[in-house]
């Protein structure tokens, strides 16, 4: 898996979970416990894109 590849799958994940809090937190009785998973998994996403940018780029 190439970098680019793995830095979009990495970001359609961080929209998703984006996404997924936006709809959990317009519920009438949002689960607090699916929140913080959500939160969490978005926090630990971010890590890795941040993660993925430091790296130097191979030159070619």
């Amino acid at each position: 898996m190439t970098l680019n590849s793995r830095f979009y799958r990495l970001t359609e994940w961080h929209r998703r979970i984006d996404d997924a809090l936006r709809r959990e937190n317009r519920r009438r009785g949002a689960d607090p416990f699916r929140l913080l998973r959500l939160k969490t998994a978005k926090l630990a996403i971010r890590k890795r894109l941040a993660s993925l940018s430091r790296r130097p780029a191979l030159a070619l």
